[in-house]
């Protein structure tokens, strides 16, 4: 069904390919006979949940340059192929975004598609269907246009296309996950944070054969949420004010140091190890001090790495944050957070310390965009510049994925927590405001009340996040 489906593309069937991966199918599956596409079966051994592995071996064995996955059990309307393409023609580095809902496939089989006279849609009309889950997240994010920062979870493995030479650049899906779940939002979290396009395409729409289990969707989360913590650098999964030291780092700080000895950069290490933000490595530039002997020099926490000269988004490039100053700067603890709290939702911000040193923040995807494009990572972005005083500031900025409190380590302060008035609560409370329209517009549309639970779990979520960081006396 999924083959007479792709027949029926609007794009010419000598520019395409159909790669179907065998996951150690029992008996192996054979190339079908009665189809005109060109087809090509390629099997792997059965090692667990394939699916990261299948994504590599299809990629590997194409043909052509634009990759575009859609899982075996998905109905592609006639115009898919072309909806994905467009963009990939036209950029180098973009990851589009297929919608699909799922829908009720009782007695329809293959003839059936190959001889609708209309569209897939007007051959499903009126059976059981679950609208596209993504659309309550590109009403949050305009599209994925806004400066939230996690467009990342808009993205679902059975439908998105990706240039082959930007699949691989990303690192392709990460053959670790042999469990059902996130592994689809870790590559698309490697896609942003490399500076990739996330690009929303509702006319690349695909049909899943049957509803929504949401019991499936529930147990595959909750199995793989500990692994996609370690690897997707975000709060939506690490949460406030965890010690935890995870295999990506949310911020990477790098000194540049020279051939300085260790004892004149220790106290610089010392006072970053010691900021509120705990979710950091610091990571030493140095031509003097480099290897075991210096590693030595700076105690055995682990967040500590040195380094020879180089590039820091290499060893580190998808870090959401990266951090650059020099080993002599003078400045008030908690550096990395007031230099969070001053970048906002900009893409890089400057700040000249008193004693002249210049201490920057940029956002890793700027970065890399600017390397590909030879330019500035201000010319993706707002470029802030911060004076002294502005990182001295208290307070902790509202995070774009969804009015939570990036300052990571809030819960290491919580008597502050409950003096004066709680901006970000008010930011909260805005934002589920400002949210609500849109979305009771698309709920009517769609019939649906899935937003509603999903207000119901972020309200949730923030009242428990509150409660863990509560103690006596802040109010």
């Amino acid at each position: 069904m999924t083959l007479a489906a792709l027949e029926g593309q609007t794009c010419p069937r000598e520019l395409f390919e159909v790669v179907i991966v065998d996951d150690g199918s029992e008996p192996p599956l054979q190339r079908p006979p009665a189809t005109p596409l060109d087809v090509k079966v390629v099997r792997q051994e059965r090692n667990g949940f394939g699916l990261a592995r299948a994504r590599n071996t299809g990629a590997r064995a194409a043909a052509h340059d634009i990759l575009l996955f859609l899982d075996s059990d998905m109905l592609a309307e006639a115009g898919w192929i072309a909806a994905h393409a467009r963009w990939h023609h036209a950029v180098t580095d973009a990851l589009t975004v297929g919608f699909s809902a799922c829908v009720a496939v009782d007695g329809i089989d293959a003839e059936t598609i190959r001889r609708r006279p209309g569209s897939l849609g007007d051959l499903l009309a009126g059976r059981g269907s679950d609208p596209p889950w993504i659309e309550g997240r590109m009403l949050r994010t305009n599209d994925l246009t806004s400066r939230a920062d996690d467009p990342f979870r808009g993205v679902g493995g059975n439908n998105f296309g990706i240039r082959k030479s930007f699949y691989h650049l990303a690192g392709g899906s990460d053959e670790s996950f042999t469990c059902w779940g996130l592994e689809d939002v870790e590559l698309a979290y490697r896609a942003y944070t490399r500076g990739g396009l996330l690009v929303p395409a509702r006319d690349a729409f695909a049909w899943h054969q049957g509803r929504w289990d949401e019991a499936k969707n529930r147990r595959g989360n909750l199995a793989q949420r500990e692994k996609a913590a370690s690897l997707i650098a975000h709060l939506w999964l690490r949460g406030a004010g965890s010690d935890r030291i995870y295999t990506v780092p949310r911020y990477v700080v790098t000194i540049h140091a020279g051939s300085l000895p260790a004892d004149r950069i220790a106290g610089t290490v010392a006072n970053l190890l010691a900021d509120r933000v705990r979710d950091l490595v610091v990571r030493i530039e140095t031509h003097g001090v480099a290897g075991t002997g210096g590693r030595r020099s700076f105690g055995t926490d682990p967040r500590v790495r040195v380094s020879p000269a180089g590039s820091a988004l290499d060893e580190f490039p998808t870090a959401p944050f990266h951090i650059a100053l020099p080993a002599t700067a003078l400045f008030a603890t908690d550096l990395v957070h007031r230099l969070r709290v001053g970048l906002g939702d900009a893409a890089t911000a400057v700040s000249v310390l008193a004693d002249g040193a210049e201490v920057s923040i940029t956002r890793t995807w700027a970065l890399h965009r600017a390397r590909r494009a030879g330019r500035s990572p201000a010319d993706f972005g707002e470029a802030r510049t911060l004076s002294a005083a502005t990182l001295k500031v208290a307070g902790e900025p509202a995070d774009e994925a969804g009015g939570e409190a990036p300052g990571e380590a809030a819960g290491h302060h919580p008597a502050k927590r409950g003096r004066g008035f709680d901006a970000t609560a008010i930011r909260e409370v805005w934002s589920i405001v400002a949210w609500l329209p849109g979305a009771v517009r698309w709920q009517v549309a769609n019939r649906r009340w899935a937003a509603w639970r999903y207000l119901w779990w972020r309200m949730r979520r923030r009242t428990l996040d509150r409660l863990r960081h509560w103690s006596p006396g802040t109010g």
